[in-house]
């Protein structure tokens, strides 16, 4: 068969291929899911659609070494776990509790940042109508309070 020297070694290099990226998967989603997290917030993070992140978790496709080392940063996870080179409890990064906004403060972030500027004066004047009713509750709160208390 000539013309095609290293066909046997092709193959087993994509074999390779595919065995890393379906361990790039498991592992990112496992990290994922322990956070909490979307694969869209996930995704935002690192700068990829949905779509393609829900492929990498998959493991239908390799990332890129610069997209692995933004994934490795957003899941809070070394990339020798990521990759397989390393047990998970060994070098497992942990995130700053205190960074990580409630699921559904995330999902509004996204939805702001799809906005035009009329939408967001909109959006901020409801914001702001709503942080100072708000306010109005917890004043009158105190002032019942204060009321029964003496």
């Amino acid at each position: 068969m000539k013309g095609k020297p290293g066909r046997k070694e092709g193959g087993t290099r994509a074999r390779v291929r595919n065995e890393l990226a379906i361990q790039i998967g498991k592992v990112a989603r496992d990290a994922r899911l322990k956070l909490k997290l979307t694969q869209e917030d996930i995704a935002e993070r690192v700068g990829l659609t949905a779509e393609v992140y829900g492929r990498l978790e998959r493991g239908t496709m390799l990332p890129s070494t610069p997209t692995l080392t933004k994934i490795c940063v957003a899941l809070g996870i070394s990339a020798d776990v990521v990759v397989g080179l390393a047990n998970k409890e060994a070098t497992q990064m942990q995130p700053a509790p205190d960074e990580e906004p409630p699921q559904e403060i995330r999902r509004l972030l996204r939805l702001v940042r799809t906005m035009d500027d009329e939408q967001l004066a909109i959006f901020k004047g409801m914001a702001t109508g709503f942080a100072k009713l708000n306010r109005r509750r917890q004043q009158s709160k105190r002032d019942t309070s204060q009321v029964t208390a003496t």
